[in-house]
């Protein structure tokens, strides 16, 4: 055999010896497609895919926070996004989560999702005070925002099950206008595309929560935080706006691998600058707000964060 033929012989040996490198799966659990958890969860797929060699990640369609704890505390994914208020109660076993806690941990603070309760200059409401007895949408039922709102307006002594709709914002934002409600909600950030719109066809009002009426509410539901919408957010609000965040957040199984998790949290941190082309919303994540989750963070994550605070 001449000496081309060995060599060309053990190629194809070492060739077929060789195992093909796997590459690792991660799932990202979001929400539905129309949602800001999908948009943003998606452009994180594509920074890791992109960033993070070995590694195939894919944003999932999901029932958004409650599905998407369950899911990864049952390692069917990788990480997800929740808000704060559910992550919270999904590590303590209370709320949805009353049959037990779950083994989660904190990944970062994404962005604020504040409730925004908009009525128009044609109500006369002017403050919570004033929705005593008026008809209200507190957003879709068993929503987050429908949660909150609901909080609220017992925190004013105005709530009434009677006067409260369940719809979605698109379908709040129309009632508003046809005056089949009085007010209405919508849980996200500022500015939001169904406040827009109501913007557009109506003087706006937008009303701002008294700090001391509500100090209770801070201190019974820890995981809320106290937001102020800058003025002109929207172009007929002239003041700041007082209300209350409830952030979005990554999360992760608890038990996961902590040099995975903090390679992942290093490939999103070290390209917020390519995430934040996705949407508005995504300028907002920053490494400075990102340790401030509602439960501990994860020791990966808490790596990366230690890491970039001592640099």
């Amino acid at each position: 055999m001449t000496i081309k033929l060995i060599l060309a012989a053990a190629a194809v040996t070492t060739g077929l010896a060789a195992p093909t490198l796997a590459q690792e799966r991660v799932s990202i659990g979001t929400g539905g497609t129309g949602g800001l958890f999908y948009v943003i969860g998606a452009g994180i797929a594509d920074v890791i895919n992109k960033h993070l060699d070995g590694t195939t990640a894919r944003a999932e369609v999901t029932g958004a926070s409650v599905e998407n704890i369950r899911r990864v505390a049952a390692d069917q994914m990788t990480f997800g996004f929740s808000s704060a208020s559910t992550l919270f109660e999904a590590a303590e076993g209370i709320g949805p989560f009353a049959d037990g806690a779950q083994p989660v941990a904190g990944m970062a603070y994404l962005y604020p999702a504040v409730l925004q309760v908009a009525t128009t200059a044609g109500t006369g409401i002017t403050s919570f005070e004033g929705l005593d007895g008026k008809r209200i949408n507190l957003g879709p039922p068993g929503s987050n925002a429908a949660v909150l709102g609901q909080r609220l307006l017992e925190a004013y002594g105005v709530f009434d099950a009677s006067k409260v709709e369940f719809l979605s914002y698109t379908e709040g934002v129309a009632a508003l206008t046809n005056g089949t409600v009085d007010a209405t909600v919508v849980l996200a950030g500022a500015p939001t595309a169904a406040l827009i719109d109501l913007d557009a066809q109506d003087d706006m009002v937008l009303l701002s929560l008294d700090e001391t009426a509500i100090a209770g509410m801070f201190e019974e539901y820890p995981f809320y935080q106290p937001y102020s919408i800058p003025a002109g957010t929207y172009p007929d609000q002239t003041e700041a706006v007082f209300v209350v965040n409830d952030p979005a957040t990554l999360f992760v199984n608890a038990n996961a691998d902590p040099a995975q998790v903090e390679a992942l949290t290093a490939t999103i941190f070290d390209n917020l600058e390519e995430l934040s082309q996705v949407h508005p919303q995504a300028a907002a994540i920053n490494a400075a707000d990102a340790p401030n989750t509602p439960i501990p963070l994860h020791e990966g994550a808490q790596a990366y964060f230690d890491a970039q605070s001592s640099n």
